[in-house]
Parts: C-alpha cells; sequence; structure tokens
C-alpha cells in the first residue's frame, strides 16, 4: 500500500523518499492541497523475468527445420554478391 506524503514533505525529504523508492520497494502517493497528484513507484522489473520463466517460454519454442540453415546461407551469398551503396568516408 502507498504511503501518502504532501508535496512539501516530498521536498523536504527528496533523497530520503527517493532511497525509500529504489531500495525498500516503496511506493508514495503525492497530494497538494489534500488531493492526490502524482505517485512515484520504483520502475518495473529490468530483467524482465526470471530465468525459470525464460526456460518455460523457450521450452515453447519450435527447432527450426533442417533448410533453414541452407536458407541463411542463400541469403547471406545473395547480398554479398550485390553491388551495395557504401556510406562516404
Amino acid at each position: 500500500m502507498p504511503n501518502n506524503i504532501t508535496a512539501t514533505e516530498l521536498a523536504r525529504s527528496l533523497s530520503d523518499i527517493l532511497n525509500r523508492v529504489r531500495y525498500r520497494g516503496e511506493s508514495f502517493i503525492i497530494e497538494r492541497a489534500g488531493e492526490a497528484v502524482a505517485a512515484l513507484t520504483p520502475p518495473g522489473s529490468k530483467r524482465g523475468c526470471t530465468l525459470a520463466d525464460l526456460v518455460a517460454r523457450l521450452g515453447d519454442l519450435e527447432i527450426p527445420g533442417e533448410g533453414f540453415a541452407d536458407d541463411l546461407e542463400a541469403i547471406q551469398s545473395s547480398q554479398a554478391n550485390e553491388d551495395t551503396v557504401k556510406w562516404p568516408s
């Protein structure tokens, strides 16, 4: 549950409040004249998912067919043979 603080309290204790958000994962509702005007919360997870979630998701992937490597080689060789526009150096 978020903590309610006034804008004045936030201004006076900004460093402490930011540390509480960052290190403790606390959330704050900032109020002005008794009305909520903003929320201060930790950002979402930077990792995106846990290792167990990743392994579970990868288990659903299909293995490419035998011709997949041949298709990639064909693409690479066709691009190598094309006259490409080079950026001036």
